[in-house]
């Protein structure tokens, strides 16, 4: 199902975002579960996931409309035992989040290989994953293309495939598209786009595709930089950002802004969302 949302405040209380989304007119909502800045939150109380839940309820808001997002900090391809141990207890914080609000979904940065080497890196994502995936939940992860700055992983949809290829329950995981990311990783999505999603297609598939992040990006194609812009002050630009939205394979997804906004911008990003698709 296609909507239109953004990355929303959930300060004070995740509680509080379902409000915030709807005072923009978004048809949904990405937020974090908890601080993501830092390690450590105080479990959800009783009394915050029934505010939730009822907010979303109020609102109209259902799972498959909400993209929680995990922390920052977290790195599952750490090479030092304390970070890493750190990390997966973070990460196994935030899917508990998540199955706590009745959420289906949790975005992730794959995470960086801080030297060690791509392979690695991967080969250690792909484990914490195994050690923290379980049949039963309802959660599922979704990978995040990454623009590639630093010794991060995911710049390549090759390195997200091999990722899930070493991943036992392969059901439980997702992709989640962001454009900014993708561009400035170097690929060309204003001039073949066509191209960029069979490439997708072909390497990882597009039933694994689950959401997109639309994000004009400030660096060119290839910058490997990861600077978010606003809708049409970007490199991407307007045109194809409403290529990207009207394109047939991804007709069903939804769409989240995570552009450098407050709330009245989203508002105004989120009516031009749907400006673009009915172009």
């Amino acid at each position: 199902m296609k909507y239109f949302g953004a990355h929303v405040s959930a300060a004070g209380g995740v509680e509080n975002a379902p409000a915030n989304a709807h005072a923009i007119g978004a048809e949904g909502f990405a937020l974090f579960t908890k601080n993501q800045r830092q390690w450590v939150a105080k479990p959800l109380a009783a009394g915050e996931i029934d505010a939730f839940r009822e907010a979303c309820e109020r609102y109209g808001y259902t799972p498959a409309q909400i993209l929680p997002h995990d922390s920052y900090l977290i790195n599952l391809g750490h090479p030092e035992k304390e970070p890493l141990e750190k990390s997966r207890a973070a990460f196994l914080d935030e899917m508990q989040r998540c199955e706590l609000l009745g959420l289906d979904r949790l975005n992730f940065h794959p995470g960086s290989h801080v030297g060690q080497g791509v392979e690695k890196g991967i080969e250690l994502v792909a484990d914490q994953l195994n050690g923290v995936l379980a049949p039963d939940q309802k959660t599922t992860v979704l990978l995040e293309t990454m623009s590639g700055k630093g010794s991060e992983l995911g710049k390549t949809f090759e390195e997200l495939a091999a990722i899930i290829e070493r991943v036992d329950l392969k059901e439980k995981l997702g992709v989640c598209l962001d454009t900014c990311h993708v561009s400035d990783g170097g690929y060309d999505i204003v001039h073949d786009l066509d191209g960029v999603l069979t490439e997708f297609d072909s390497i990882i598939g597009l039933r694994r595709l689950k959401a997109i992040h639309l994000n004009d990006s400030k660096n060119p194609p290839g910058s490997r930089k990861d600077r978010h812009a606003c809708l049409g002050e970007g490199t991407i630009g307007l045109e194809a950002l409403g290529r990207i939205v009207r394109h047939p394979a991804l007709k069903d997804l939804p769409f989240c802004l995570e552009t450098p906004n407050d709330l009245p911008g989203y508002a105004r990003e989120i009516a031009l969302m749907r400006e673009m698709a009915e172009a």
